[in-house]
């Protein structure tokens, strides 16, 4: 039986992030809030868990999922080939909806599907998610739906999708908007947006002018 939580309520919030950080360590499912919608994540390097990540939505391996972090410092630990431009979009964009392409470190024992070598990585601007990602580590997160239908701008939403396949939903009410995070893929020697979403190429231009758009 999924579990949960209202994270206006202080005393409620601190019982939902420690449940959902026991159940992310177990290898399940939870929901949480993020600054775009609502997400469903696992633990990154918990393959099983990704597996049922990407069960419950009803997407396949051809769909990686990306990578939340709680601390643009943990990067560190996870990409390679990172170059300087990318470095000044992560000081001028995070958190924030801004997901980062990179080359992910070779040594990295995670599969988060047909990633090709990369992952898409982001530190969303969320206060319960950003608690979370620091208690547990990096968390491969999808957006809470399932596939083909509407992403979830609020906790009732994403239940009434995922159901019993998430242990701990974390309710922090509305999410600010549905328009999605933007993609810049930093694995080449030039940006490159590959989605505009809530980051406008002109606006991501001020940081790194050379930046492509893909066709």
């Amino acid at each position: 039986m999924a579990r949960r939580y209202d994270c206006n309520d202080a005393t409620d919030r601190a019982t939902g992030l420690r449940e959902a950080a026991s159940a992310v360590r177990r290898g399940e499912l939870v929901v949480l809030p993020t600054d775009t919608v609502y997400g469903i994540g696992a633990d990154a390097f918990t393959s099983e868990a990704v597996a049922d990540l990407l069960d419950a939505k009803g997407r396949g391996r051809n769909m990686p999922t990306p990578v939340l972090i709680g601390s643009p410092n943990t990067l560190h630990g996870l990409v390679t080939d990172f170059s300087e431009e990318a470095w000044e979009l992560v000081d001028a964009f995070w958190p924030g909806a801004l997901t980062l392409v990179a080359k992910h470190q070779p040594s990295l024992q995670w599969d988060l599907g047909d990633t090709r070598g990369t992952v898409a990585i982001r530190m969303p601007l969320h206060p319960v998610a950003i608690e979370l990602l620091i208690e547990v580590g990096p968390m491969a997160v999808s957006s809470a739906n399932l596939t083909g239908h509407p992403s979830p701008e609020d906790c009732d939403a994403a239940q009434g999708m995922l159901g019993d396949s998430v242990s701990v939903y974390l309710d922090g009410g509305p999410t600010p908007g549905i328009v999605p995070s933007s993609i810049v893929d930093v694995t080449g020697a030039t940006p490159v947006l590959l989605r505009a979403g809530a980051l406008s190429a002109e606006e991501l231009r001020k940081v790194v002018p050379d930046l492509e758009v893909a066709n």
